[in-house]
This record gives structure tokens, C-alpha cells and sequence, in this order.
């Protein structure tokens, strides 16, 4: 196992003796975490992973996959499973899944974050993240961590179940891309604004297999709250993670956490090359900015869109609920009223925030303004209670704004900052929030007031413990090896950037179901195609036809893994998203990729294909033919799949993978 930069030269083939000494923090990072392969763009690597967190949504499947590895507890430094998604409890399966989550962590020496105790990006901001070290999390967002400048990366909970028994991380090595920031944000615009306008140039797709490093002086200017922000939501652009160095800013926010002993001093060598390439963006020039409905990337000046009117204001989600977003809402709406046709929903993100809130003024200035408050939890990000009206237009401080997430299929979601999302509650209308002055301005406190009311810590004697499991906790589906060859028909045909929402919704009513597969796998696709689970059966599986970044947006496997277990052998896409495509190979299920336009044109839904000698082209790493029966076309399509991939497909699945 590697320990440092310097003994990463063996590990560089092709690169030039020089370009070792001069590292970006990414690389540093990943040269320090070195299991086996090298730092060389689109090949294998493996990491050590040092940090796992899971949540509620994806732990529950998380740890029923650790459990069946066999160990008698978790490998890694520190693992934290939060409880953050589902703490609606109208039904017993919420709770029954909370019960079930902490007694599974006690056994097996993990902390538990109780309901109530916040998102867990925020609460591990806040608690645990490390500069320096590694961090995979079973939720898509679990970059936040990059904000202190650690390598934090959203993956699968079957990732994390394998990287929580001790197993490394094995990914693509992706480019890194420079992000040089100058200038310094003028007032009414915001961190926010930086990653919409990142966004804007990028695209959803645009960071596929790529990190995100931010560097420049205008990194100095901006807080961990504000970094983190960016690194949130940098994984709407399909990247690996983002960062940010670790200087003194990191220093100070450590300090005023209690964990000062945690810094570590990280930052690009002055020399370092950029295999991804670099954008430039001068903070100065930036201007408020919105993503219009559906998609995050369509970003547009809130200039454009004055004069539209919300009835729904939501200041919140893991990407805007720190402390300071708080006050700086508060200062524009303190010792006013929000608008009569406007309903303002604030979701600090940690019981920390929401305590320090009570102390310093905030959450009185904004329930006199209107508001309602709502405890410590991802909420409406998840479709998780407040749906707005029918039609509605609905302003949020969220990450995504994907078509239905909201839980109303016709309202019109946008993306925006804290201080737009307070002024248009004010006003009524979307308004430049620069047209309104603060207020009153809410001083920080010098020091967090911390609490351990709400953690659960591992103890020392844990043999007696039994796992506490209700009646919507199954056992997991048990899936046979690869076929030789197989022959199906085409489910489903899509266009490009579907999400794992259309994929697998969420929602209050589904979200309960996480650790269910067989009642879960009834809603697959049921948003946009109400009868696919019958049609599923009806036909034995199948495949399903995707275009370009098949399976953006979040981490969920049960995307995948409710699919396999209705049946669906392959998907055949244009492209995939990075955390889907892992997803999909982890649970057996063939991601193919389209070697030319037309063949995907010519392939229809109800049509039969047949896969012929499947094993044999995966071992030689040849391409698949792809034999469509109804019309008698054939052509070839990719399957791109390192060793240790092969694998786990010719085994189907990387629980049988591992077991063996």
C-alpha cells in the first residue's frame, strides 16, 4: 500500500519524472490512498477508504449487504450511518427502518446519527470530515465533504457496504479539471450562483469522469459553508467529486467546530498540471442566477425571470441549510412579512444549525416574517412532505429540480441561492435579491455549540446485541451467474438524461419501501410508465433501451437493483451516468453502450434481441453482437469493463463476487 506522493513514481507509467513532483490536491489525495493500479486518466485504480456514511434511503439495503459479507464489524477509521431521508413516520416501516439501522450499528461498530440530528452531509461537515482523507458515501451528494478538502465520493450502498468491510474502492482514474476563481462575490450574489454558473458551462453531463478542483485567490474568499455549496452540487454535473484545498479557512472552521486537531495543510503544488484542462471564473462578473424547470443545467440570470410567482418559497437541503444561509435569509426578511400568496419552508441542516439559530435571533426573525419550520432533514429535496400545489411554481434552494421530484408532477421547480429564495417570498415575485436590502445582520457565533444528544457511538461489548427487524425489512434477492447467451424483449425505449427518479422515484410513499425489494420494484419506472412492472413479469425481463447519460443524478441502487430483480438482464444506452453504470454491473445487469447513432434509431420497443456468446466476449474484451430477431439487423456494442469488473458480471453481482 502506498504512503505518500513520493512513492508514487512507479505508479505513474507514461508520465514525465518532473510532472510527479508537481501534484494537484486531487492527486495527492488519491497518491496517499493507492491500493493497486496507477494515476493514469481512464485506467482502473483501487483506493483505501478511510470514511463511510450511509443514510436511511440506501442504508437500510447498505448494511443488509454488509451483514451477508459475514465480519464481526466494520474495517474502515470511521463509519457513520445517519437517518436523514425518511423521518416521516406516517406508517411503521419508517421507524421499523430506524430501529433496525442503530441496532445494526451498534453490533457492527459504526456510529448512528438519530433522526433529528440533520443531513448527513451537513452533520458530517460539521463532525467528522477530514482534509486529506477519503470518504465514500451511499448518496450522490457525499462531494459536500470536499468543501474541508477531502477526496469524498458517492457511490452505491453495495460500494460501501464492500468498502466498510475493508475492501478498496475501485474506479476509472478520472481527469481533473482546474477551476481558477478570482475576484471576490459582490453582495446578493452567491456561492450558489458559482456552481449554477459551472453548471451553465458544463452541463449535467459535463463532469463525467472528471473531479472538480477549485483553485485561484478567489478560494481564500470564500467560507467552508460557501465551498461546500460547490462541491454539493458539482455532482449535478455527473463529476467524480470536487474540492478544494485546505488552508486557513479550512484551519479557522475546524477550529470553531472543536477539531482543530483535524487540519492538515493541503494544497496544489505551484507547477501542478491539469489533465482535464481549466475554467476560469472571475467572481467579480457573476450575477444571481436560476436553473429553470427540469434540469439543473438550465441556468439563466434571475434577471430573466423577474416577474414570475411562486407559491412556494424552500430555503434548505444539503446544499443551502448551514448556518450562515440561515442568517442571511433571516437579514433580508427580519421585521417583515412574506408575501400573502407565498408559503416560506425553512430546513436548517443539523441540529447544531437549528440550536444556533434559537441563540442568535434567526429562527425568531423568520417564523415573525411567515415562515415554517421544519426539523433538521432532507424534506422536500426528496420528495419527503411539502409538494407544492398543482401548477405551482415552487423556489428552492436545492440541488435538483428533476421533472415530479418535488412529489407534483406539473409544478415548475427553480434552482435557487438563500437571499433570491428570501426575496422572492418577500416580494412575492422572483426579484434580483440585490434589489433588497438586508434588514439586520446576524453575527455568527466564535464557537459551535456541540451536542452528542443525538449520536449514538459504538461500544466496546457488543455480542449480546440483536438486529431489530420488522416486518418491511426482506432478506435480499439472491441472483444466478451470467448466462452464455440470452434473449429477451425490449421493455422500455428512452431518451436521454433519464434519472434515477424516473428510474426508481422517491417520495413519501415509495421511499418507505427502500428495504423491500419486491414491493419497491412495483413502482419501477412508474412515473413514466405506470404498467412496467407488469409488463416486466408478463414478459420475464428483459432490456431496456437508454440514450445519452442513462441514470443521472442520484446514487440510489435501488435503480438497479429493482430492475434485476423484475428481470431486466441489459440496458443498451448511448451513454451512462458514472454511478448508475457501476450500479448496474454491481447487481449483474449488462451496460451496453452504442457503438453508432443508428443502431440505437433502429431498435424499437416489444422488438426481440438475442445476446449470443455473452461469457466469451466479456473474457476476451470483445464487443457483444447484439442479433435484433424481430427485424434480423445485427451490429456490435461496447461493454467497457476493467478485469476485476468482468468479474463480478460473470458472477452476477458483486455480493456473489465477494462471497466467493
Amino acid at each position: 500500500m502506498n504512503k505518500g506522493p513520493r512513492l508514487i513514481g512507479k505508479k505513474l507509467e507514461g508520465v514525465r519524472k518532473e510532472r510527479v513532483k508537481h501534484l494537484t490536491v486531487a492527486e495527492k489525495i488519491l497518491a496517499n490512498h493507492l491500493i493497486e493500479d496507477g494515476l493514469i486518466p481512464g485506467k482502473p485504480l483501487a483506493l483505501r477508504i478511510d470514511q463511510t456514511l450511509t443514510q436511511d434511503a440506501t442504508g437500510t439495503m447498505a448494511w443488509l449487504q454488509f451483514e451477508a459479507l459475514g465480519l464481526p464489524r466494520v474495517r474502515t477509521k470511521l463509519s457513520v450511518s445517519y437517518v436523514d431521508h425518511n423521518t416521516l413516520q406516517s406508517g411503521f416501516e419508517n421507524a421499523d427502518d430506524h430501529a433496525f439501522l442503530q441496532s445494526m450499528a451498534v453490533k457492527y461498530g459504526a456510529i448512528f446519527s438519530r433522526p433529528g440530528n440533520g443531513i448527513c452531509h451537513q452533520v458530517h461537515l460539521e463532525s467528522f470530515g477530514q482534509p486529506g482523507a477519503t470518504l465514500l458515501g451511499s448518496d450522490s451528494h457525499t462531494p459536500t465533504a470536499g468543501g474541508l478538502g477531502m477526496l469524498a465520493i458517492g457511490a452505491g450502498g453495495l460500494d460501501v457496504a464492500a468498502a466498510m468491510a475493508g475492501e478498496p474502492f475501485h474506479l476509472t482514474c478520472p481527469e481533473i479539471l482546474r477551476i481558477h476563481l478570482t475576484g471576490r462575490l459582490r453582495r446578493g450574489v452567491t456561492a450558489k450562483d458559482i456552481i449554477l454558473e459551472v453548471l451553465r458551462r458544463l452541463t449535467v453531463k459535463g463532469g463525467v469522469g472528471k473531479i472538480l478542483e477549485y483553485a485561484g485567490p478567489g478560494v481564500s474568499t470564500l467560507s467552508i459553508p460557501e465551498r461546500a455549496t460547490i462541491t454539493n452540487m458539482g455532482a449535478e454535473t455527473g463529476a467524480t467529486t470536487s474540492l478544494f484545498p485546505a488552508d486557513e479557512v479550512t484551519r479557522t472552521f475546524l477550529v470553531y467546530q472543536g477539531r482543530g486537531k483535524s487540519f492538515r495543510l493541503l494544497k496544489a503544488d505551484t507547477k501542478a498540471a491539469y489533465s482535464g484542462g481549466e475554467i476560469s471564473l472571475n467572481l467579480s462578473q457573476l450575477v444571481p442566477l436560476a436553473a429553470k424547470p427540469h434540469s439543473p443545467d438550465a441556468v439563466v440570470p434571475v434577471s430573466r425571470l423577474r416577474g414570475i410567482k411562486p407559491g412556494q418559497v424552500v430555503i434548505g437541503s444539503c446544499t443551502n441549510s448551514s448556518l450562515a444561509d440561515m442568517a442571511s435569509a433571516a437579514g433580508i426578511l427580519a421585521g417583515r412579512s412574506i408575501h400573502p400568496s407565498v408559503s416560506l419552508v425553512i430546513t436548517p441542516g443539523s441540529s447544531q444549525v437549528l440550536e444556533a439559530m434559537t441563540r442568535n435571533g434567526i429562527l425568531a426573525a423568520l417564523l415573525r416574517a411567515g415562515a415554517r419550520v421544519m426539523e433538521p432533514a432532507c424534506g422536500a429535496c426528496i420528495g419527503m412532505g411539502q409538494a407544492p400545489a398543482s401548477g405551482a411554481v415552487s423556489l428552492r434552494t436545492f440541488n435538483r429540480n428533476f421533472k415530479g421530484r418535488s412529489g407534483t408532477p406539473d409544478a415548475g421547480i427553480y434552482l435557487v441561492s438563500p437571499e433570491t429564495a428570501a426575496a422572492a417570498a418577500l416580494q412575492g415575485k422572483v426579484i434580483d435579491p440585490r434589489r433588497i436590502k438586508q434588514r439586520r445582520k446576524f453575527p455568527l457565533p466564535r464557537k459551535a455549540e456541540r451536542s452528542s444528544s443525538l449520536v449514538v457511538f459504538p461500544r466496546s461489548s457488543r455480542k449480546k446485541v440483536d438486529i431489530i427487524r420488522g416486518p418491511n425489512i426482506r432478506p435480499l434477492p439472491e441472483f444466478k451467474p451470467l448466462p452464455e447467451e440470452d434473449r429477451g424483449r425490449v421493455l422500455i425505449k428512452l431518451g436521454d438524461n433519464v434519472t434515477t427518479d424516473d428510474i426508481m422515484p422517491a417520495g413519501a410513499k415509495i421511499l418507505p419501501l427502500r428495504s423491500n425489494i419486491p414491493a419497491i420494484a412495483e413502482f419501477v419506472f412508474s412515473g413514466l410508465y405506470p404498467d412496467f412492472s407488469c409488463r416486466a413479469r408478463s414478459r420475464q425481463g428483459g432490456y431496456i433501451v437508454g440514450g445519452e447519460n442513462y441514470g443521472q443524478g442520484s446514487s440510489r441502487e435501488h435503480a438497479a437493483l429493482a430492475p434485476k430483480y423484475l428481470g431486466v438482464r441489459a440496458v443498451l444506452a448511448k451513454s451512462f451516468a458514472r454511478i448508475h453504470q457501476a450500479n448496474l454491473i454491481n447487481f449483474g445487469i449488462l451496460p451496453l453502450v452504442f457503438r453508432q447513432a443508428q443502431d440505437y434509431d433502429r431498435i424499437k420497443s416489444g422488438q426481440e434481441i438475442f445476446l449470443p456468446k455473452i461469457k466469451q466476449c466479456l473474457s476476451s474484451g470483445k464487443n457483444l453482437l447484439v442479433r435484433n430477431v424481430s427485424t434480423g439487423e445485427e451490429w456490435e456494442m461496447q461493454c467497457v469493463l476493467s478485469p476485476r469488473q468482468t468479474e463480478i458480471m460473470l458472477a452476477g453481482g458483486m455480493l456473489n463476487y465477494l462471497k466467493n
